[in-house]
């Protein structure tokens, strides 16, 4: 892979990082709000008071003078203060990106995995029971929404059968630490991971199917099976791993939007991440919060659109030329 190449792909995902921080910050001042007013609701302040206030949430100044301290801020990842805690957004943020990492990626490694196998399984079994059971219900899962499912899963398991706890990461009553408090957050975990497992799996089996059909086609395999080599060895050795290309840059391209994506999941399950993090700075509404929090999600999609790119080209040398 050429230098050039990779400085291309890398300034291309510059370029629109910078036009996302510059869109960030007209974007959401379009909302009218008064932080000073929210956060001192009921309190009598005096014109002093409410100007130092003002000039602490970096609302002092035009709008000009607003955007050049936004971008020295955001250069140097100072997203301001929450409105609703009066905490830096950065540390709230940190706070709250373990916990959804963590079920992203426990999510995205399930739907990967499943999904190709299912994939497989259909391609291989063309129209027949396999193919016909496999695609049914891969395409019934992508079409839910995420929070009708979510609700769905939690309605069923736990209100109705008791079998995992309703909500958040760790149950408020214990005081469990270690490996015992692993257990139960890996419990409060399993709902929320499914619902997004479920919800992402189908496109990864569809994508598998397709490319694996392509991939049946080609002459090689015909030469294989020629040759005398049994459809297990056929299969694995030289049809699923050049099929498995467009999965593997679908991979890198699909944890960035489910990333941005669990907004709705956590916020039904009270999964204290980012996307509960969001549904509740949405409710404020919380500016500098939801600055934050679109930014690093943008900046996450970028990123792994950009992993996605270098991979296949990586992988397949044909797209450097193209």
């Amino acid at each position: 892979m050429s230098a050039r190449f990779i400085s291309r792909k890398v300034l291309g995902s510059l370029a629109t990082l910078a036009f996302v921080v510059v869109f960030n910050f007209f974007l959401f001042r379009v909302v009218e709000t008064d932080p000073v007013a929210s956060l001192f609701r009921g309190k009598e302040l005096t014109q002093t008071q409410r100007a130092e206030l003002t000039r602490q949430f970096g609302l002092d100044g035009s709008q000009g003078e607003q955007f050049v301290r936004y971008l020295g801020q955001t250069a140097s990842l100072n997203f301001g203060r929450s409105y609703s805690t009066n905490q830096p957004v950065w540390e709230e943020i940190k706070d709250k990106a373990l916990p959804t990492i963590a079920l992203v990626g426990v999510a995205a490694i399930l739907s990967a995995v499943l999904g190709v196998m299912l994939g497989i399984a259909a391609a291989w079994r063309r129209r027949t029971k396999t193919d016909y059971a496999v695609t049914g219900f891969t395409m019934s899962t992508y079409s839910m929404p995420d929070f009708w499912l979510g609700m769905i899963l939690l309605t069923v398991f736990a209100v109705g059968l008791g079998w995992f706890p309703v909500g958040g990461i760790t149950d408020p009553a214990s005081n469990a630490t270690g490996f015992a408090k692993l257990l139960d957050q890996a419990q409060h975990m399993v709902l929320p991971a499914v619902t997004l497992t479920l919800a992402y799996l189908g496109e990864y089996a569809i994508v598998m199917r397709s490319s694996l059909l392509d991939t049946m086609r080609e002459d090689y395999l015909i030469l294989a099976r020629a040759k005398g080599l049994r459809d297990v060895m056929v299969r694995n050795r030289h049809a699923v791993p050049n099929a498995l290309l467009p999965v593997v840059a679908l991979m890198a391209i699909n944890f960035g939007f489910v990333l941005s994506g669990a907004i709705a999941v956590e916020a039904i399950f009270s999964w204290p991440g980012l996307g509960l993090a969001t549904y509740e700075a949405l409710k404020g509404p919380d500016l500098p919060m939801l600055q934050g929090l679109f930014l690093v999600f943008s900046a996450s999609v970028i990123l792994f659109n950009l992993i996605a790119d270098l991979l296949y080209a990586y992988l397949d040398p044909r797209v450097r030329t193209g």
